[in-house]
Protein backbone atom coordinates (compact mmCIF):
# COMPACT_ATOMS: atom_id res chain seq x y z
CA UNK A 1 0.00 0.00 0.00
CA UNK A 2 1.39 3.41 -0.84
CA UNK A 3 1.31 6.06 0.89
CA UNK A 4 -1.40 7.59 -1.74
CA UNK A 5 -5.35 7.29 -2.03
CA UNK A 6 -5.89 7.32 -5.39
CA UNK A 7 -9.78 8.10 -5.85
CA UNK A 8 -11.09 7.74 -9.33
CA UNK A 9 -14.46 9.92 -9.29
CA UNK A 10 -17.54 9.67 -11.90
CA UNK A 11 -17.68 13.45 -11.91
CA UNK A 12 -21.19 13.27 -13.70
CA UNK A 13 -23.03 11.16 -11.58
CA UNK A 14 -25.71 12.92 -9.45
CA UNK A 15 -28.57 15.01 -9.67
CA UNK A 16 -26.12 18.36 -8.38
CA UNK A 17 -22.91 17.08 -10.15
CA UNK A 18 -20.39 17.93 -11.19
CA UNK A 19 -20.38 21.24 -8.80
CA UNK A 20 -21.08 19.04 -5.35
CA UNK A 21 -18.58 16.56 -6.55
CA UNK A 22 -15.95 18.83 -7.47
CA UNK A 23 -17.11 20.56 -3.95
CA UNK A 24 -16.63 17.40 -1.61
CA UNK A 25 -14.07 16.45 -2.97
CA UNK A 26 -12.21 19.61 -1.84
CA UNK A 27 -13.40 18.92 1.20
CA UNK A 28 -12.53 15.82 1.88
CA UNK A 29 -8.83 16.23 0.71
CA UNK A 30 -9.19 18.80 3.75
CA UNK A 31 -9.37 15.39 5.89
CA UNK A 32 -7.08 13.19 3.88
CA UNK A 33 -3.60 15.25 2.18
CA UNK A 34 -2.68 12.49 0.15
CA UNK A 35 -5.58 11.90 -1.31
CA UNK A 36 -5.52 12.09 -5.72
CA UNK A 37 -8.73 11.76 -7.38
CA UNK A 38 -8.95 11.21 -11.20
CA UNK A 39 -12.52 13.22 -12.61
CA UNK A 40 -14.03 11.52 -15.35
CA UNK A 41 -16.87 13.74 -17.30
CA UNK A 42 -16.90 16.65 -19.27
CA UNK A 43 -13.55 18.63 -18.93
CA UNK A 44 -15.56 22.10 -20.00
CA UNK A 45 -17.65 21.27 -17.11
CA UNK A 46 -14.85 20.16 -14.47
CA UNK A 47 -12.04 22.03 -15.46
CA UNK A 48 -13.68 25.47 -14.48
CA UNK A 49 -14.85 24.12 -10.64
CA UNK A 50 -11.15 23.24 -10.39
CA UNK A 51 -10.20 26.55 -10.73
CA UNK A 52 -12.28 27.68 -8.06
CA UNK A 53 -10.52 25.05 -5.50
CA UNK A 54 -6.38 25.92 -6.04
CA UNK A 55 -5.80 23.02 -3.63
CA UNK A 56 -7.41 20.96 -5.23
CA UNK A 57 -6.52 21.49 -9.05
CA UNK A 58 -2.62 20.22 -8.64
CA UNK A 59 -3.42 16.73 -7.16
CA UNK A 60 -6.65 16.12 -9.65
CA UNK A 61 -6.60 14.49 -12.90
CA UNK A 62 -9.28 15.74 -15.88
CA UNK A 63 -10.59 12.21 -18.16
CA UNK A 64 -12.83 13.69 -20.47
CA UNK A 65 -15.81 11.16 -21.55
CA UNK A 66 -18.67 12.61 -23.27
CA UNK A 67 -21.12 9.96 -22.34
CA UNK A 68 -23.66 10.13 -19.06
CA UNK A 69 -25.70 8.35 -17.49
CA UNK A 70 -29.20 9.41 -16.68
CA UNK A 71 -30.39 8.86 -13.29
CA UNK A 72 -33.55 7.13 -14.39
CA UNK A 73 -31.90 4.94 -17.26
CA UNK A 74 -32.16 1.09 -17.38
CA UNK A 75 -29.25 -0.87 -16.86
CA UNK A 76 -29.34 -2.36 -19.42
CA UNK A 77 -29.45 0.34 -21.28
CA UNK A 78 -26.94 2.06 -19.58
CA UNK A 79 -24.66 -0.74 -20.21
CA UNK A 80 -25.28 -0.49 -23.87
CA UNK A 81 -24.83 3.27 -24.05
CA UNK A 82 -22.05 3.71 -22.21
CA UNK A 83 -20.02 0.57 -21.72
CA UNK A 84 -16.27 1.65 -21.86
CA UNK A 85 -17.28 5.54 -23.38
CA UNK A 86 -19.35 7.08 -20.15
CA UNK A 87 -17.56 8.52 -17.16
CA UNK A 88 -19.56 5.79 -14.77
CA UNK A 89 -17.75 2.79 -16.66
CA UNK A 90 -14.15 5.00 -17.08
CA UNK A 91 -14.13 5.79 -13.27
CA UNK A 92 -14.76 1.82 -12.52
CA UNK A 93 -12.32 0.89 -15.25
CA UNK A 94 -9.24 3.45 -13.69
CA UNK A 95 -9.55 0.99 -10.48
CA UNK A 96 -9.56 -2.71 -12.78
CA UNK A 97 -6.72 -1.16 -14.85
CA UNK A 98 -5.03 -0.48 -11.02
CA UNK A 99 -4.24 3.35 -11.38
CA UNK A 100 -6.92 4.19 -8.78
CA UNK A 101 -7.27 2.59 -5.48
CA UNK A 102 -11.46 2.87 -5.70
CA UNK A 103 -14.38 4.61 -7.31
CA UNK A 104 -17.24 6.32 -6.47
CA UNK A 105 -20.12 7.63 -8.22
CA UNK A 106 -23.61 9.17 -6.99
CA UNK A 107 -24.84 7.93 -10.50
CA UNK A 108 -27.73 5.80 -11.27
CA UNK A 109 -27.38 3.19 -8.67
CA UNK A 110 -28.46 -0.01 -11.09
CA UNK A 111 -26.61 0.90 -13.79
CA UNK A 112 -23.31 1.50 -11.26
CA UNK A 113 -23.95 -2.16 -9.75
CA UNK A 114 -23.88 -3.61 -13.55
CA UNK A 115 -21.15 -1.62 -15.02
CA UNK A 116 -18.52 -2.67 -11.57
CA UNK A 117 -20.14 -6.08 -12.08
CA UNK A 118 -19.10 -6.91 -15.38
CA UNK A 119 -15.96 -4.43 -15.32
CA UNK A 120 -14.27 -5.69 -12.12
CA UNK A 121 -16.37 -9.22 -11.98
CA UNK A 122 -17.52 -11.12 -8.70
CA UNK A 123 -15.08 -12.55 -6.62
CA UNK A 124 -14.00 -16.28 -6.53
CA UNK A 125 -16.85 -18.19 -4.32
CA UNK A 126 -18.71 -14.59 -4.53
CA UNK A 127 -22.41 -15.72 -6.24
CA UNK A 128 -23.68 -12.04 -6.48
CA UNK A 129 -22.44 -8.77 -4.87
CA UNK A 130 -23.92 -6.83 -2.58
CA UNK A 131 -24.55 -2.87 -1.56
CA UNK A 132 -23.39 -2.41 2.37
CA UNK A 133 -24.64 0.65 4.31
CA UNK A 134 -23.14 2.20 7.41
CA UNK A 135 -25.77 2.68 9.74
CA UNK A 136 -25.67 5.03 13.31
CA UNK A 137 -27.24 2.62 16.29
CA UNK A 138 -27.48 3.63 19.82
CA UNK A 139 -24.48 1.94 20.32
CA UNK A 140 -22.11 2.82 17.92
CA UNK A 141 -22.15 2.33 13.93
CA UNK A 142 -22.64 -1.13 12.64
CA UNK A 143 -22.60 -2.60 9.17
CA UNK A 144 -25.98 -3.46 7.04
CA UNK A 145 -26.28 -5.78 4.20
CA UNK A 146 -27.50 -5.94 1.12
CA UNK A 147 -29.56 -2.58 0.61
CA UNK A 148 -30.73 -3.51 -2.62
CA UNK A 149 -28.24 -4.94 -5.08
CA UNK A 150 -29.84 -8.60 -5.41
CA UNK A 151 -33.65 -9.00 -4.87
CA UNK A 152 -34.09 -12.63 -3.10
CA UNK A 153 -31.38 -14.16 -1.87
CA UNK A 154 -30.39 -17.87 -0.62
CA UNK A 155 -28.89 -19.29 1.70
CA UNK A 156 -25.29 -19.14 0.37
CA UNK A 157 -25.69 -15.62 -0.38
CA UNK A 158 -26.33 -14.53 2.76
CA UNK A 159 -23.33 -16.24 4.00
CA UNK A 160 -21.55 -14.44 1.36
CA UNK A 161 -22.95 -11.11 2.83
CA UNK A 162 -22.22 -11.99 6.48
CA UNK A 163 -18.44 -12.84 5.29
CA UNK A 164 -18.58 -9.61 3.12
CA UNK A 165 -19.96 -7.79 5.83
CA UNK A 166 -17.37 -8.92 8.91
CA UNK A 167 -14.90 -8.13 6.75
CA UNK A 168 -15.69 -4.40 6.53
CA UNK A 169 -16.45 -4.17 9.70
CA UNK A 170 -12.67 -5.31 10.63
CA UNK A 171 -11.67 -2.15 8.15
CA UNK A 172 -14.36 0.44 9.66
CA UNK A 173 -14.30 -0.10 13.25
CA UNK A 174 -11.33 -2.13 13.72
CA UNK A 175 -13.00 -5.50 15.21
CA UNK A 176 -10.83 -8.67 14.80
CA UNK A 177 -13.85 -10.45 15.61
CA UNK A 178 -17.26 -8.53 14.30
CA UNK A 179 -20.40 -10.03 15.54
CA UNK A 180 -22.87 -11.37 13.12
CA UNK A 181 -26.78 -11.40 12.78
CA UNK A 182 -29.43 -12.79 10.60
CA UNK A 183 -32.32 -10.28 10.36
CA UNK A 184 -35.14 -12.34 10.77
CA UNK A 185 -39.21 -12.05 12.28
CA UNK A 186 -38.16 -13.34 14.96
CA UNK A 187 -35.09 -14.55 17.52
CA UNK A 188 -36.29 -18.02 17.83
CA UNK A 189 -34.34 -20.96 15.44
CA UNK A 190 -37.77 -22.41 14.01
CA UNK A 191 -38.91 -18.94 12.79
CA UNK A 192 -37.75 -17.43 9.13
CA UNK A 193 -37.63 -18.60 5.74
CA UNK A 194 -35.69 -21.98 5.12
CA UNK A 195 -32.95 -20.03 3.18
CA UNK A 196 -32.11 -17.76 6.39
CA UNK A 197 -32.69 -20.96 8.91
CA UNK A 198 -30.08 -22.45 6.84
CA UNK A 199 -27.88 -19.61 6.68
CA UNK A 200 -27.91 -18.98 10.68
CA UNK A 201 -26.87 -23.07 10.58
CA UNK A 202 -23.95 -22.31 8.32
CA UNK A 203 -22.90 -19.66 10.25
CA UNK A 204 -22.81 -21.16 13.57
CA UNK A 205 -20.75 -23.88 12.30
CA UNK A 206 -18.46 -21.30 11.04
CA UNK A 207 -18.42 -18.82 13.72
CA UNK A 208 -14.97 -17.68 15.02
CA UNK A 209 -13.51 -17.50 11.25
CA UNK A 210 -13.35 -14.38 11.58
CA UNK A 211 -16.31 -13.60 12.52
CA UNK A 212 -18.93 -14.25 15.80
CA UNK A 213 -22.04 -15.46 15.17
CA UNK A 214 -25.01 -13.86 17.14
CA UNK A 215 -27.93 -16.00 16.13
CA UNK A 216 -31.12 -14.03 14.68
CA UNK A 217 -32.30 -10.31 15.28
CA UNK A 218 -34.80 -8.54 14.75
CA UNK A 219 -36.12 -5.26 13.21
CA UNK A 220 -35.33 -2.88 16.41
CA UNK A 221 -32.07 -4.70 16.95
CA UNK A 222 -30.60 -2.83 14.12
CA UNK A 223 -31.46 0.61 15.37
CA UNK A 224 -30.12 -0.78 19.17
CA UNK A 225 -26.86 -1.90 17.58
CA UNK A 226 -27.00 -5.44 19.19
CA UNK A 227 -24.67 -6.65 16.61
CA UNK A 228 -21.79 -5.18 13.96
CA UNK A 229 -23.45 -6.88 10.97
CA UNK A 230 -26.70 -7.40 9.72
CA UNK A 231 -26.75 -9.13 7.17
CA UNK A 232 -30.11 -9.68 5.06
CA UNK A 233 -31.45 -9.93 1.79
CA UNK A 234 -31.83 -6.84 -0.70
CA UNK A 235 -35.88 -6.20 -1.17
CA UNK A 236 -35.86 -6.20 3.01
CA UNK A 237 -32.61 -3.97 3.35
CA UNK A 238 -33.54 -1.49 1.18
CA UNK A 239 -36.87 -1.04 2.16
CA UNK A 240 -35.81 -0.80 6.08
CA UNK A 241 -33.20 1.81 4.77
CA UNK A 242 -35.83 3.84 3.19
CA UNK A 243 -37.97 3.27 6.42
CA UNK A 244 -35.43 4.57 8.79
CA UNK A 245 -34.54 7.67 6.32
CA UNK A 246 -38.19 8.67 6.62
CA UNK A 247 -38.61 8.21 9.89
CA UNK A 248 -35.24 10.22 10.47
CA UNK A 249 -36.78 12.77 8.62
CA UNK A 250 -40.41 12.38 10.24
CA UNK A 251 -38.97 12.77 14.04
CA UNK A 252 -36.66 16.07 12.51
CA UNK A 253 -39.83 17.77 11.20
CA UNK A 254 -42.33 16.82 14.67
CA UNK A 255 -39.05 18.23 16.94
CA UNK A 256 -38.77 21.31 14.80
CA UNK A 257 -42.34 21.94 15.16
CA UNK A 258 -42.96 21.57 18.90
CA UNK A 259 -39.59 23.91 19.26
CA UNK A 260 -41.64 26.54 17.02
CA UNK A 261 -44.54 25.71 18.79
CA UNK A 262 -45.10 28.85 21.24
CA UNK A 263 -42.40 31.58 23.00
CA UNK A 264 -41.45 29.02 26.42
CA UNK A 265 -41.00 26.23 23.40
CA UNK A 266 -38.39 28.76 21.64
CA UNK A 267 -36.87 30.15 24.72
CA UNK A 268 -36.43 26.37 25.51
CA UNK A 269 -35.21 25.24 21.91
CA UNK A 270 -32.15 28.61 22.89
CA UNK A 271 -31.35 26.81 25.72
CA UNK A 272 -31.13 23.22 24.75
CA UNK A 273 -29.26 25.35 21.42
CA UNK A 274 -25.99 22.73 22.37
CA UNK A 275 -27.64 19.54 22.48
CA UNK A 276 -30.11 20.33 19.00
CA UNK A 277 -26.88 20.77 17.17
CA UNK A 278 -25.59 17.38 18.33
CA UNK A 279 -29.07 15.74 17.50
CA UNK A 280 -29.29 17.56 14.38
CA UNK A 281 -25.36 16.32 13.46
CA UNK A 282 -26.01 12.50 14.62
CA UNK A 283 -29.23 12.25 12.33
CA UNK A 284 -27.96 13.99 9.12
CA UNK A 285 -28.29 11.56 6.79
CA UNK A 286 -24.95 13.21 4.72
CA UNK A 287 -22.61 12.35 7.29
CA UNK A 288 -23.11 8.73 6.69
CA UNK A 289 -23.53 8.74 2.93
CA UNK A 290 -21.88 6.04 0.76
CA UNK A 291 -22.89 2.37 -0.37
CA UNK A 292 -20.19 -0.15 -0.20
CA UNK A 293 -20.19 -2.68 -3.25
CA UNK A 294 -19.04 -5.64 -1.65
CA UNK A 295 -17.69 -8.52 -3.09
CA UNK A 296 -16.25 -7.14 -6.71
CA UNK A 297 -12.75 -7.68 -7.49
CA UNK A 298 -12.27 -3.88 -6.64
CA UNK A 299 -13.73 -1.40 -4.35
CA UNK A 300 -16.57 0.70 -5.83
CA UNK A 301 -18.77 3.12 -3.70
CA UNK A 302 -22.29 4.92 -4.76
CA UNK A 303 -22.88 7.69 -3.11
CA UNK A 304 -26.14 9.06 -2.55
CA UNK A 305 -28.11 10.41 -5.84
CA UNK A 306 -29.44 13.67 -4.57
CA UNK A 307 -26.65 14.50 -2.06
CA UNK A 308 -24.49 18.31 -1.99
CA UNK A 309 -20.96 18.29 -1.42
CA UNK A 310 -21.39 17.79 2.56
CA UNK A 311 -22.81 14.26 1.47
CA UNK A 312 -19.95 13.99 -1.29
CA UNK A 313 -17.66 14.31 1.28
CA UNK A 314 -18.72 11.53 3.35
CA UNK A 315 -18.96 9.16 0.56
CA UNK A 316 -15.27 10.03 -0.43
CA UNK A 317 -13.90 10.29 3.03
CA UNK A 318 -15.53 6.29 3.29
CA UNK A 319 -13.85 5.12 -0.11
CA UNK A 320 -10.18 6.93 1.16
CA UNK A 321 -10.77 4.50 4.34
CA UNK A 322 -11.84 1.41 2.22
CA UNK A 323 -8.65 1.85 0.13
CA UNK A 324 -6.48 2.41 3.02
CA UNK A 325 -7.47 -0.47 5.60
CA UNK A 326 -6.90 -2.76 2.40
CA UNK A 327 -10.55 -3.85 2.58
CA UNK A 328 -9.84 -6.28 -0.27
CA UNK A 329 -7.16 -7.94 1.79
CA UNK A 330 -9.70 -8.30 4.91
CA UNK A 331 -12.29 -9.82 2.31
CA UNK A 332 -9.49 -12.36 1.02
CA UNK A 333 -8.58 -13.94 4.76
CA UNK A 334 -12.18 -13.91 6.26
CA UNK A 335 -12.72 -15.97 3.15
CA UNK A 336 -9.73 -18.37 3.48
CA UNK A 337 -10.51 -18.39 7.37
CA UNK A 338 -14.18 -20.22 6.27
CA UNK A 339 -14.55 -23.44 6.97
CA UNK A 340 -17.07 -24.27 3.93
CA UNK A 341 -16.03 -24.01 0.52
CA UNK A 342 -18.28 -21.01 -1.11
CA UNK A 343 -20.18 -21.98 -3.93
CA UNK A 344 -18.47 -20.61 -7.28
CA UNK A 345 -20.17 -17.71 -9.12
CA UNK A 346 -23.61 -18.25 -10.33
CA UNK A 347 -23.12 -18.31 -14.51
CA UNK A 348 -26.90 -17.30 -14.97
CA UNK A 349 -26.54 -14.26 -13.19
CA UNK A 350 -24.17 -12.56 -15.07
CA UNK A 351 -26.05 -14.10 -18.27
CA UNK A 352 -29.42 -11.75 -16.56
CA UNK A 353 -26.94 -8.68 -16.40
CA UNK A 354 -25.97 -8.94 -20.07
CA UNK A 355 -27.41 -5.86 -21.97
CA UNK A 356 -29.92 -6.90 -24.58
Amino acid sequence: MTDTITISVDAMGGDNAPRAVIHGAHLALQDHANARFIFHGREEQIAPLLNEFPALKPVSVIRHCETVIAMDEKPSQALRKGRGTSSMWMAVQSVKDGEADVAVSGGNTGALMAMSTFCLRPMDGIARPGIAAIWPTLRSDIIVLDMGATIGADAQQLVDYAILGSALARCLFGHEAPTVGLLNVGTEEVKGLESIKEAGRILADASGAGFVYHGFVEGDDIGKGTVDVVVTEGFVGNIALKTAEGTARQVGKYLSNALKANLMSRIGALFAMSALKTLQKRMDPRTVNGGVFMGLNGIVIKSHGGTDEIGFKSALNLSYEMAHSQLMDKIGDTMKRFPVKPVAPNPESETEAKPA
